[in-house]
Order: C-alpha cells, then sequence, then structure tokens
C-alpha cells in the first residue's frame, strides 16, 4: 500500500512533525547527533573563510592594484565579521553565525536569515544578520492559503507553510511568527501569536531581506526536508535496541544471585540487605531494589541459584553496525566516518574519506550560494555605499557589481592519511596544470597560497637576518 501526492502533501503538511522528530533524534540518539555534527565539522568547521576574486580583466585593473584592492576588501571585511556586532542578536561572530546556520539547516531542514539594518555608535557597518528557527515562519493562524484571499489586509494569492507565492509560483515574502509556536508561552496563551509579512526582495532597490537556506528535493518544494527525515525510523530502532542492551547489562550486574525457595515464606523483601545509602527509592517501601554483589531473601529450604542473563550482548557490534552502515548510506555518510572507526585497510579508509569529501564540498557549495556569499554581496555594498571601499560603477552596472564581489570560499581541508603523497600529488597537478597552487592550498590546508607566499617572503628576511647576527656574534668570540 502506497500514498503521495505532491510536495505539499508529501512534504508540507508533514513538516512539522518531522522537524520534531529530528530534534527529538539529534538530542537522544548518539548516532543522530554524530551524523550531523560530523557534517557540520567538515563541512563548515570553524567558518568558511572568504578569498576575494576580483575579475580585474574586466575591471580594468592590473595586477597589483588588484590584489591591493582584495587585501583592503579582507581587512574591512574583517571589522564587520570577527566581532559579535554583525549578529543582530550580538552573541556569535559572523563565522559562528556560519555554524549555527548550517546545524539548523540540518536539524529542520532549513535556516531563515534577515539582513536589517541597525546602527550603533562606533560601528563602521550597519548590516546585521538575524537567523531565524524554521518552525518561527509558518501560515498565519496556522493553516496555509492555497487560494487568493486577504490576509491581515495583504492580497495574497497563496501561502504554504509561511511562504508566499504570486500566481506564477515565485516567492514573494515570508511569514514570520513572533515567537516560536512551540514554545511554552505560545502554548498557553495562543491568542498572543502575531506574524509579520516580509517581502522576500525589497520593492524599490530589489535587495534581498529574506535568505531562505535549504536544499530542495521536489519542484514545487517550499520548505526543507531534516536530513534526518529519511532514517528517523531506523535511528529510532537503534536507539531504542540500544537503551535495551544498556539496561540489561546493567540489571545483569545487579542479579549477582537469585534464591529459589521450596516453599512460600514472608522473607525478608527484596533490597532489605542493601545498605541504605546505596537505595535509590527508599521512601516507597514496596519497592523493589537490587544490589550489585548482593544475596537477598535467604532462608531455610532456599537454595541458591546463579543467573545466566547473556548479558552484555557480544553480538551488539555486528548486529548494530548493518543498520549503521544503512544510515551512513542514506545521508551519504560513510559509517567509518560517522562513527570516527578507521579499522579497514589504508585504501578502504582513504576512499570513504573521498566519497565524503564529495558530499561535503556539494553541500558546502550550496550553504555558499544560500548565505555566505549574499551576505558577503550585501556587505559589500553598504561598504561601497560608506565610501570605505571605492568601485567604480558598482551601483550602475550589475556585470561590474558581479566582477566586484566575485569570492572564493574556503573551508577546512580534507583529512589526509598520508600528507607525503597527498602532497606529491598535488604537485604534480600544478606542474601539469591541472590545478592552480591557489586551489591546492585551499583543498589541503584551508588558506591562501598569495598570503601565505608574502608570509614566507617575510619569513625568510627574517631567517637570514637572525643568521648573519649568529655569524657575527660567533666571528667577534
Amino acid at each position: 500500500m502506497y500514498h503521495g501526492g505532491s510536495a505539499k502533501e508529501d512534504i508540507e503538511d508533514n513538516i512539522d512533525i518531522l522537524r520534531q522528530r529530528s530534534r527529538d533524534a539529534y538530542m537522544g540518539i548518539p548516532t543522530a547527533t554524530a551524523a550531523l555534527k560530523t557534517m557540520r565539522t567538515n563541512v563548515v568547521a570553524g567558518g568558511l573563510m572568504p578569498a576575494p576574486q576580483l575579475d580585474s580583466d574586466y575591471l580594468g585593473l592590473d595586477e597589483a592594484a588588484a590584489e591591493k584592492l582584495q587585501a583592503q576588501i579582507v581587512r574591512e571585511f574583517a571589522l564587520w565579521a570577527d566581532t559579535p556586532v554583525c549578529d543582530a542578536e550580538r552573541m556569535d561572530n559572523f563565522y559562528q553565525l556560519q555554524q549555527l546556520a548550517f546545524l539548523s539547516y540540518l536539524m529542520n531542514g532549513d535556516t531563515i536569515a534577515l539582513l536589517p539594518m541597525k546602527h550603533k555608535a562606533g560601528q563602521p557597518y550597519d548590516l546585521r544578520v538575524r537567523l531565524i528557527e524554521a518552525d518561527r515562519v509558518c501560515s498565519p493562524d496556522g493553516f496555509d492559503r492555497l487560494m487568493p484571499c486577504t490576509v491581515q489586509g495583504y492580497e495574497v494569492e497563496s501561502i504554504v507553510q509561511g511562504v508566499e507565492t504570486d500566481a506564477d509560483g515565485m516567492v514573494t515574502a515570508y511569514w514570520i511568527c513572533n515567537r516560536h509556536p512551540l514554545g511554552s508561552n505560545s502554548a498557553v496563551d495562543a491568542a498572543g501569536l502575531t506574524w509579520q509579512r516580509v517581502e522576500a526582495y525589497g520593492e524599490a532597490t530589489g535587495r534581498r531581506n529574506v535568505l531562505h537556506i535549504m536544499s530542495r528535493e521536489r519542484i514545487g518544494q517550499r520548505r526543507g526536508v531534516p536530513l534526518l527525515a529519511p532514517v528517523l525510523e531506523s535511528l529510532k530502532q537503534l536507539g531504542r535496541y540500544t537503551d535495551a542492551e544498556i539496561t540489561a547489562a546493567v540489571i545483569s550486574a545487579m542479579f549477582t544471585v537469585f534464591v529459589k525457595s521450596q516453599n512460600p515464606s514472608d522473607g525478608r523483601p527484596f533490597g532489605e540487605m542493601i545498605p541504605a545509602e546505596e537505595l535509590i527509592d527508599s521512601a516507597d517501601q514496596s519497592s523493589i531494589e537490587l544490589g550489585p554483589g548482593a544475596i537477598i531473601d535467604l532462608n531455610p529450604g532456599e537454595e541458591v541459584q546463579f543467573a545466566d542473563p547473556k548479558h552484555p550482548n557480544t553480538g551488539y557490534d555486528e548486529f548494530t553496525n548493518a543498520p549503521i552502515r544503512l544510515i551512513g548510506a542514506g545521508l551519504e555518510i560513510p559509517p567509518e566516518v560517522m562513527m570516527k572507526q578507521f579499522t579497514t585497510s589504508y585504501s578502504a579508509a582513504r576512499g570513504a574519506l573521498n566519497e565524503f569529501w564529495r558530499t561535503c564540498s556539494m553541500q558546502r557549495d550550496w550553504f555558499t550560494d544560500d548565505f555566505c556569499q549574499p551576505v558577503y554581496e550585501e556587505w559589500f555594498a553598504e561598504a561601497v555605499a560608506r565610501g570605505r571601499i571605492h568601485a567604480l560603477g558598482f551601483f550602475t552596472d550589475p556585470a561590474r557589481r558581479k566582477a566586484y564581489t566575485a569570492c572564493a570560499w574556503n573551508g577546512p581541508a580534507r583529512t589526509n592519511l598520508n600528507p607525503v603523497q597527498e602532497v606529491d600529488a598535488a604537485i604534480k597537478r600544478v606542474d601539469a596544470g591541472f590545478s592552480t597552487a591557489q586551489e591546492e592550498t585551499a583543498q589541503m590546508t584551508g588558506g591562501d597560497y598569495n598570503r601565505n607566499i608574502k608570509l614566507r617572503v617575510t619569513e625568510a628576511k627574517r631567517k637570514r637576518e637572525v643568521d648573519e647576527i649568529g655569524k657575527a656574534q660567533t666571528a667577534g668570540e
């Protein structure tokens, strides 16, 4: 038997319960926690760093001028991104916001980011990033509108899970609840919930007001699906089995000796022989408690019988590895990477890491396009508007604007099982023209090749100076 429908019936109508189950799995099942945090750490880690890539040929800049401007852009961006001033809540810097936004996207299916402007004395920039948890973007009063109607004075064509679209299906606005719909205050005082309509793009300027971080799997899909959704059932069963095995092992450790009685007796109750300070529920006289190594209720006519509960289960690892492999396949995370156990051969471990790197690379590209680059472009526009960065034709020519804001986002380097072989392979790729030194540096260390070269020149100069001082001191002696 099967049942299905459009993206709305299959996804949006079930998205609330999927989010809640995904968060429950993340908080209570170690395998689920490992999957999301492994993805977060390998895709974002400490944050994706911008490396401006100006199109100097189109902008008419020589190499020296382009490098100078790129260095200035990096310094200016650091003024805004390296401090919590960029966060509307003033808690995280931009790179910490990336981690929060990406983890929330994995857990809930999508994340919403607003880009308000708020002036603070002594701060060079007014741009702020406000992250909104997915649950707060929902349809007013809790139900979708699939036909043209009026909502809070606005003529709307359609609203599905808080996402408003026009007659052509283009996203025009988002409806954001004033607080979390599942919060304790919201549950008690549902009448106090209000919704604010935020246009996706400014009507006059076309500026992006809302960033929607998600990856679509269906045509017509408006909200994202939690990463754990396809494997929630397997995760839940694995969690239950693990809890049952642990409980059985604990009980078997307590069940040191059973007493087998030939005749019914009114013997001492279970737990009487356990010291009072070790009792868990001493206030309840009817409770039965067990203790490690305790011999309980041994009267005349009774015999001792040792229990053999077969726990811990010697087949636990072998059995759990099967569902973990299936879960890893469903999430595109090799089980070796997810469980941090590389016990197979070198070639198998390297193959698992290479396959996982492809997944991380795809996720990083999506996240960069949905969050990092749009935020960077909005910041760049403010920097140009304030005169802190000079970019001729930035606001008049879209092509020049794109040439100025071209940027690569470097993240954590891929894991190298044999660094010597990896370096040799990188050198050969660069020498053959298959790659560039900049690309190889970004992949291997997450750094910047041009910046490294400048630092190496400085280091070499200092080393020569130190060597000359040492020689002079030796000669003087």
